[in-house]
């Protein structure tokens, strides 16, 4: 198959081109991100031409590569700085009252990160970078002020308040040593119409999360989120005791969603929805002056197959939570070993876990097996079931007593989970390991959860909590996202 036309550069006084990518046959604000992605991974359905070309005077334009000299040396594939402002001038005051959007915006970003679309637009990886991270910025001149400063210790999200795009990309590729190909910028007010747009999307969690700062209130369960509750999803900070950290990850995980939702629904294959998700995303955001429709369908038509499986998530590795600076407070402080590595990978255009074993498909529960103690009895003449089953379930990650018993009944034909009352939801966790399965409740067993095993027993289906809880240091789209 030819490879697709390149979109023509125009060429500036500045900056120096790009090298060319080649074409193979062949994809906070993490959402308000992920719109823009979306609308790359869209263009691809073959009507994104008509649907785009007349988008690109709706694009406001910034240059944040003005007069930079002594970059990092560009690498393969694409790096996209993705940031999130928390611009809200826009939003209605019935909608600030209903989602918690009160109080003067901060001018800085609430949302960072790095995606690298590989050379062969087969992957994406999304790094995300903490707003509270400690970063030192070059010397610049403050854009409110215009006092000139020299170089000095911040926030990483005082980068852009100091001196905007400009010098948030200069301290990023300070920090990173990660050449920046393109600047996007969007706020609240894009990513509520986004969502809205597309009709919501879906988000699945494991324990009941509630933020009062956000109004933040989902049970544990399936949830299809509107524009303003996915805002709340992705902004709180308050829904566990993991703060910014577990914040990214939400983030990560709409981001995941929102791929998965765009790559297998069939609701963005309409012209006239397309359309209106490419204004609600083009209309509200800042780009670089060569960020235009021409890249976004070029990029879209060498996607022919991206996935959520194709998309892997991570966040900088930190070395210190609360990293204390005189005169900023509170910072994370990143681990310059680990970190040097991954920016490593995306320079070389690397994928930020090439040994990670692909996981065959497993049943999501709410309860790692690493937390469920089991003891395994065998209720047959069958000889060893029990042995088999207790390995099984080892292998699974189930911490097994590694001593199967002899069930007092030796006729059981069905298989039973044994379980006390305060320990159901590990008890569904191991019953999702055993199809077929009887729960029974039994008052004052204890932690221990016992599996008698029956005449109908056939396998053992494999099961994994959320990938996050396990501490995975890299998660694909197909690990995070909603079964």
């Amino acid at each position: 198959m030819p490879a697709p036309p390149r979109s023509p550069v125009r060429p500036t006084p500045v900056r120096s081109p790009r090298p060319p990518v080649r074409r193979r046959r062949r994809t906070g604000w993490a959402m308000r991100a992920v719109t823009t992605l979306s609308v790359v991974v869209l263009a691809c359905s073959g009507i994104g031409h008509a649907a785009l070309t007349t988008l690109d005077n709706d694009i406001a334009r910034v240059d944040p590569f003005q007069d930079m000299k002594n970059r990092p040396e560009a690498g393969d594939g694409m790096n996209v700085l993705l940031v999130g402002t928390d611009g809200r001038d826009k939003v209605s005051e019935q909608e600030r009252h209903k989602y918690r959007l009160g109080g003067a915006p901060c001018h800085c970003t609430d949302m960072m990160m790095i995606v690298h679309i590989s050379e062969d637009r087969e992957r994406a990886s999304v790094v995300s970078l903490p707003r509270d991270s400690y970063a030192e910025i070059p010397p610049h001149t403050d854009r409110t002020s215009g006092d000139r400063h020299g170089a000095h210790a911040v926030k990483l999200n005082a980068a852009y308040a100091e001196g905007g795009p400009q010098l948030t990309v200069r301290t990023v590729e300070h920090m990173t040593k990660v050449k920046i190909d393109h600047y996007l910028e969007v706020d609240f007010i894009s990513f509520m119409k986004t969502v809205d747009v597309l009709g919501g999307v879906d988000i699945c969690t494991t324990r009941p999360l509630k933020d009062t700062y956000t109004g933040l209130d989902l049970p544990a369960g399936s949830h299809r989120l509107n524009g303003g509750q996915a805002l709340q999803y992705v902004r709180s900070r308050h829904a566990d005791g993991s703060s910014d950290l577990g914040r990214m990850q939400r983030q990560q995980r709409f981001l995941a969603s929102l791929i998965a939702h765009a790559t297998s629904s069939g609701v963005l294959l309409n012209p006239m929805k397309f359309r209106d998700i490419s204004r609600a995303v083009l209309g509200s955001v800042r780009a670089d002056k060569e960020f235009g429709t021409g890249e976004l369908l070029d990029l879209g038509r060498a996607m022919n197959d991206f996935s959520p499986s194709s998309s892997e998530f991570t966040t900088v590795p930190i070395l210190q939570m609360s990293y204390a600076v005189k005169g900023i407070g509170s910072t994370l402080r990143w681990d310059e070993v680990k970190a040097a590595r991954l920016f490593r990978a995306l320079r070389d255009d690397r994928p930020l876990a090439p040994h990670k074993v692909r996981r065959t498909p497993a049943v999501r529960v709410d309860v790692s097996p690493r937390q469920i103690r089991v003891q395994v009895q065998n209720g047959t003449n069958v000889k060893g079931l029990g042995k088999r089953i207790d390995g099984l379930l080892a292998a699974t990650g189930f911490r097994t007593t590694r001593m199967p018993l002899n069930a007092p009944e030796r006729n059981v034909r069905r298989t039973v989970v044994a379980y006390d009352p305060r320990w159901d939801r590990s008890a569904k966790s191991l019953a999702a390991a055993l199809p077929g399965s009887e729960m029974r409740a039994v008052r004052g067993q204890g932690a221990t959860l016992k599996v008698i095993a029956g005449t109908d027993f056939k396998e053992v289906r494999k099961v994994r909590a959320d990938p996050y809880e396990e501490k995975s240091d890299v998660v694909t789209g197909d690990e995070v996202s909603c079964p």
